[in-house]
Formats: C-alpha cells, structure tokens, sequence
C-alpha cells in the first residue's frame, strides 16, 4: 500500500511540475550576471494568462521593486534589483494563484568575466573586416538548411540562402589576422525565421537565437574567442528601430502600442534631418521616427518604457554572453533621440571603455556629428554614442578620386571636407569605408580604374579614424552587372569546396586580384604596427594639380602620405612642407623598402606611397 501511496504522490508531484514548467513559455533575458553596474533588472515572461500571478521571490538579496503588466495578461513584466553581495548562482521566483505557488523557476545569476566591466572596444589602432555571413565561407554544410526556417538554400539565387555561416569564419580567421584585420564586424547573425530574402539578417524574429543556418550561440561564443586570440575583436551588429514581421512577439503582441503605426501602415520618409531641425514640422518627425522601411520590418515603438529596456538588455546581454569588442548599431537615428540617448548611456555607463558605432547615412558632416558624444552643440540629444560610420567621407573621397582636377574639384573636395572635422567631438573615433553592405562596391563605384583603388586605399588606411573594409575589397570584388545587393554581397571565392578560385589560398585568382590583395595586407599590416598613425596628430597641405600630401606625426615618428592623382610625374622638394622638417632626413618607403630622401624623391603619374621618418 506505502508504495501505491508513494506511486500516486509521484505522478501528483510530475503533473504539477509540468504545470509550473508550462506556465512560463518564455522569459528574457533567459539569464543575467551578478555585479552589473546597474542592479536593476527587468525579466519578461510570456505564458498563457501569467498576468493573472503575483510574484514572490525567496531570496533577501533579491529585491521585487515592481511588477508592470500591460493589455496582454499573457505577458508580465517584473523589475528586480541584486545586491552586490548575492554570490549563489539562482535565485527562486514564484508565481502565486490565490495565495498559493501556482509555478515557479529558478532564474540563474552568472558569474562575469575578470574585469569584463573594463573590456576596451575597437578604436583607431583596428581595422575592421565587413563580412556577409551567408556569403563568406561554408564551415559546416550540416546547418545549410531547416524544413522548419523555409527559405531554402540556392547559391545560384541572389535573393537566396547560399550557405556561410560561423564556422566558416572561424576557419578563416587566419587569413583575417594575416591580411592585418584586427576586428570583424558581421552583419546580424540573430535568427530571421522570414521565408524570403533572410539571408541579410536585418529582419530579427527573436532577439536571443542565433540563426541555426550559421550555427549555435556556442559557435558564436567560440568565434569570439578564436578570434580574440588573434588579438581580433568581435563586434555585433544590432538592430534597435525595426524586426522580422514573424517575430515570435508578432503573433501575439505584449502590447497594443509595442509596434509604431500598425494599424496604419506608413513607409518612413527617411528625413534624418528632423531630430534637430528647429523649422520641423511635428508631422515629418513622427514619420520620420514612426514610419516602417518595408512591410515585412515593423517599426518598434522605442518610447514604450518595457520594450526599450528590453532591448537595451538585450544588447548588454550579448556584450556579456560573446566577449564583444563593440557594437554597431542599424539605422541609428530611426528609433529616435530619447530612445538613443537611453540605449547609448546604459551600454556605455556599464561599459566606459566600449566602442559603438550608429549608422546615420548622411552626407553632411554637422548631422553626422550631432550624435557624437560631446557635442556641445545638440547636448539636447543627450547622446553617448561614441562612433559614427563616415558617409561623407566615403562619398568625397569616391568622387575626388574620380573627378578632374581643378581648384573646386578633385582632391580640393577631399581636402575640404577633412578641413570641417571641427564639428566632431572626436573625428579620430570615426569609422572610416571605401564600401559597406548596402552599395556598390567600391572597385565597381571608381570604375574599376586599379590606380584610384589603390589610391582610395592608402588614404582610408593612414588617415584618422578606424577603417572599416568590406570582404572582398582586398581582390577586387565587383558588382559589375547591377546595382542589386544580392550581387554586391558576392560568395567569397574559396569558401565553398567546390570553387575554382580560392581566395584565401590564392589559388586560381587573377594577377591583379592577387596584387591588390598583396597590397592591402602590406598596408594594412604597416597599419596595425604604427601606433603613430593610431593616436598621431593630423597635418595636411592643399592639393596641388592632383598631388595631395599629409601627414601623421608624434614625437617618435613623421609618416608621409603622397598621393599623385595627376597625369605626369612629381618631383617633391622638403621647403613644401617646412612645419615637417624633413629636409636630408632619410625616410622608408613602406611599399619598395627602398630609403628615401625627399628632396631626391620623384613620385611617378597615378601613384601613391607612404613614407615613415624616425
């Protein structure tokens, strides 16, 4: 009879503890760390009716400062606050239904890494590498495709899922250390359960999953580290403004307002200029701020308290859990100034020696630099972002490139515009591009004309800022056919067993593409060893028929930058340049390794160099 009696209380215990487990379909984050710089936090959890519980918490050091619910009763909302001093590793959370313990979990409470707090993010002295995951190297054909995910794989399909994913980055992060990267960049690797075109990543439809066609969060977490023994960085891109029309939370939203303009469907007018223009009309910021890039991104609504913190949580979250090097952020100015300012200071006052860079595609100078921390100008903004992509330079230096020569064209321009960086509170903190993701490549934006490449390529990699470059870049990948960006992020030849040409080898490339990418790993390997070039000073000289020349210097060392876009060669002569003192100075050029003296120096037609004075 005792052992009935002990049968029955087993199967009573199992239903029950089913029934608890069932009642929390999700939680976010699924976990957090101890010693945060912010002990508050807020955990969601999703569960048929859960609204209806109150929460007990059975831990002193534990603190429930409040519960927030919304028109959904499916979501509840908790916000606790650790002690410093909690040092077990989970802490018990009850849900009660009439006074008693309807369910309950066990929320764990990681220890962090050694002085995560003080983790340094990328800055001037890196070189990022821009990858397309789905189109850089297949390491594992296992995950290449999921009856569940759709959108099935076809390399002949532009629009398609062509295979790359983790592990084949990792495999190749031998060839990314020797070209001279010191940081890589991936665009988003979170799942996009959408069933077309979801090989972007831009479409997230749950924020805590790796996209198992590119692998697990231990390949991600494994990644990271193979690469920080590399002395290479992993930065994040993450998207705040908008997700994937089949985000879990999409079928059953937490609340009526989590979403911008869902019932009213509007595309956004993209006019970044209004969050700081005084003559706006409220109309075009709520469009602006409100309106959705395409049907199948919704727009989140950044002003609703429990969604913002969710994702900035989400974004330390990352930080922690893949020993980032940084963040950059989509769209930065979409989601609006009180949201940004938010999201940026959390992240940095956890982190005050990370780097996050937002993306803010305009081409005037005094609007990317409103967002820079420390501007003095838009303290209104109250932003701590500390990097911004470089849109006008990369559009000047293009268009200077290729332009004729004359006193308001050409090199002028690009003399000019670094002539303005007085509006950065940092410009030396700027990511500097040829090319990115999202346009034509640059070999294909200067027509294919090897010199200027080269050329473009010397500037971007000696003057300030931090250089991004874009996979390919280095052998000359183009977009020759179209402006689609399904031929701009190209596979990257060799990185599927198949390819007749294989880049990472060199096997099968053609000579120029093998000396463009001789070039960039020389340049680029000269970079990462010259810190004067890093953190130097700035001082350049205005172009002279095509002959462009600065410099970067410090007390130990003197680089000089020659650029001869001009049709004929120059004979250079050091009383050009006296604040340098460089007259009888013997200098190296980096390039021929030949020794150089100035006054004796003749650089041939379409050509540049650099030299390094001791």
């Amino acid at each position: 009879m005792k052992k009935y009696i002990i049968l029955i209380l087993a199967i009573i215990f199992s239903i029950n503890s089913f029934a608890q487990e069932e009642l929390v379909e999700r939680m976010e984050p699924p976990f957090w760390w101890k010693n945060m710089n912010n002990p508050e936090l807020q955990i969601m959890f999703y569960g048929e009716n859960i609204a209806e519980h109150k929460i007990e918490i059975e831990n002193k050091q534990i603190q429930l400062l409040r519960t927030e619910l919304t028109n959904n009763s499916n979501y509840l909302f908790i916000y606790i606050a650790i002690d410093e001093k909690f040092s077990e590793d989970a802490f018990k959370i009850n849900f009660l239904k009439n006074n008693k313990i309807a369910s309950s979990i066990q929320y764990e409470l990681k220890d962090r890494r050694e002085k995560s707090a003080q983790r340094e993010g990328f800055n001037s002295s890196d070189v990022m590498y821009l990858i397309t995951p789905d189109r850089f190297a297949n390491g594992n054909p296992y995950n290449d495709h999921f009856d569940e995910l759709g959108d099935e794989l076809n390399r002949k399909d532009n629009q398609a899922r062509h295979g790359g994913d983790l592990q084949g980055v990792i495999d190749h992060l031998d060839y990314i250390q020797e070209m001279g990267f010191t940081a890589i960049w991936l665009n988003p690797i979170l799942i996009n359960h959408m069933p077309r075109t979801s090989y972007h990543g831009y479409a997230t439809t749950d924020y805590y999953k790796i996209d198992p066609r590119y692998g697990t969060i231990d390949d991600y977490i494994l990644l990271s580290k193979e690469a920080d023994k590399r002395g290479i960085k992993l930065i994040m891109d993450q998207i705040m403004n908008h997700c994937g029309s089949e985000h879990w939370w999409m079928k059953d939203m937490p609340d009526q307002d989590w979403i911008n303009d869902k019932d009213i469907y509007q595309i956004t007018n993209h006019r970044r200029t209004v969050i700081n223009d005084p003559y706006v009309a409220p109309s075009d910021k709520a469009k602006f701020e409100k309106g959705w890039f395409v049907s199948e991104m919704p727009d989140l609504n950044g002003d609703h308290p429990l969604l913002r913190d969710n994702l900035i949580q989400n974004s330390i979250w990352w930080v922690e859990v893949a020993d980032l090097g940084g963040i950059r952020h989509d769209t930065h100015p979409y989601p609006g100034a009180e949201f940004m300012s938010a999201y940026t200071c959390a992240i940095m006052d956890e982190y005050p020696n990370f780097n996050i860079v937002g993306e803010e595609w305009s081409l005037n100078p005094s609007i990317i630099a409103k967002w820079q921390r420390g501007n003095e100008q838009t303290k209104n903004l109250n932003s701590c972002l500390p990097s911004l992509m470089d849109f006008p330079l990369q559009a000047t230096l293009v268009e200077s490139l290729k332009q004729e020569e004359a006193w308001n064209t050409g090199l002028n321009n690009l003399y000019e515009l670094i002539a303005c960086d007085y509006v950065y509170p940092n410009a030396n903190n700027l990511v500097i591009f040829p090319d990115n993701h999202d346009m034509d490549r640059y070999y294909t934006q200067l027509n294919e004309d090897f010199e200027l490449y080269k050329m473009g390529l010397t500037y971007f990699a000696t003057t300030r800022g931090i250089p991004q470059i874009y996979y390919g870049t280095e052998i000359l990948m183009s977009n020759p056919l179209s402006h689609d960006h399904g031929e701009i992020r190209t596979d990257f030849p060799g990185g599927w067993p198949n390819d007749k040409v294989n880049a990472f080898t060199g096997e099968n490339l053609s000579p120029k593409a093998l000396e463009a990418q001789e070039f960039l790993k020389t340049l680029l390997n000269f970079r990462k060893n010259c810190s004067t070039i890093h953190q130097g000073k700035l001082m350049h000289y205005a172009p002279d028929s095509g002959l462009y020349v600065f410099f970067r210097y410090d007390e130990n060392q003197k680089i000089m930058v020659i650029i001869n876009k001009g049709n004929r060669s120059r004979k250079l002569n050091s009383s050009s340049f006296p604040e340098m003192e460089i007259a009888n100075i013997e200098g190296t050029d980096i390039f021929s390794k030949e020794t150089i003296i100035i006054d004796d120096f003749e650089i041939p037609a379409k050509e540049s160099t650099i030299i390094q004075f001791k």
